[in-house]
């Protein structure tokens, strides 16, 4: 059967107290051996992870750094607050690892699609966001399934963003071909695809940034079923070339 991205349109503004499984099921079906791809956003919404930059008090180091790079201190005292380090800082562009473990730009934190004043930050743990959503539809349907929290990076060497996995519940994120021979019979040995990735790469297609569409349905992807957590797909201080 040919690879479906089904994309699942909510009109209204996702609050802490909605039930997104429900949210779902109004419009959609969801089958056995779906993967559903949860955008960050609507995550961070719903567990009340969006704060009025008025309650932010910047600190010294979050009003120097911010002058130098032309942001809003309040804005830079929520990056700090969700980092572990900056990674760098240039021409105006400010990137981190994030108490997750993520490097990324400003922490993932993001004005877009919320009202003035007010900015979204990542779930505090997207595996776990992740797996009580899987469980949820579990109860709900009956049905067992995967579910991706996605958001949007940048890369390094590349233009343009593309969504990854930022957390995982129920498959296996990474399709490693190390030890099988290729179609002229070598061995790979390097060879390892990060399919959660590329599921919210290809699920951001139908998504997108302005269509109200913060959900995709996933159907008639073979994937292996799994419990690892994303730590999995994030790579070492020791193997990073570029750290």
């Amino acid at each position: 059967m040919a690879l479906e991205i089904i994309p699942v349109k909510i009109q209204k503004e996702i609050e802490s107290d909605d039930d997104l499984v429900d949210l779902i099921l109004e419009s959609s079906e969801i089958n056995e051996d779906d993967i559903l791809v949860f955008s960050q956003k609507i995550i961070s919404k719903n567990e009340g992870r969006i704060l009025s930059l008025s309650s932010v008090k910047p600190s010294l180091l979050a009003d120097g750094i911010a002058s130098s790079y032309g942001k809003d201190p309040r804005l830079m005292e929520l990056i700090l607050s969700e980092s572990r380090r900056i990674v760098r800082m240039e021409n105006g562009i400010i990137i981190v690892e994030t108490n997750h473990g993520f490097v990324c730009a400003n922490a993932g934190i993001d004005e877009s699609n919320v009202q003035d004043g007010y900015a979204t930050l990542l779930p505090d743990d997207p595996d776990k966001s992740a797996n009580l959503l899987k469980d949820r539809i579990k109860q709900k349907t009956g049905k067992h399934t995967a579910v991706i929290i996605s958001d949007t990076f940048g890369r390094p060497f590349r233009l343009g963003q593309t969504d990854v996995a930022i957390g995982i519940a129920g498959l296996e994120p990474i399709l490693d071909y190390n030890g099988k021979p290729d179609t002229f019979g070598k061995i790979m040995q390097v060879t390892a695809i990060a399919v959660a990735d590329e599921i919210c790469s290809a699920s951001e297609l139908v998504m997108g940034k302005v269509e109200k569409c913060p959900i995709a349905i996933v159907r008639n992807y073979d994937f292996s079923y799994s419990d690892v957590k994303i730590q999995k797909m994030l790579r070492s201080d020791h193997d990073d070339l570029f750290r």
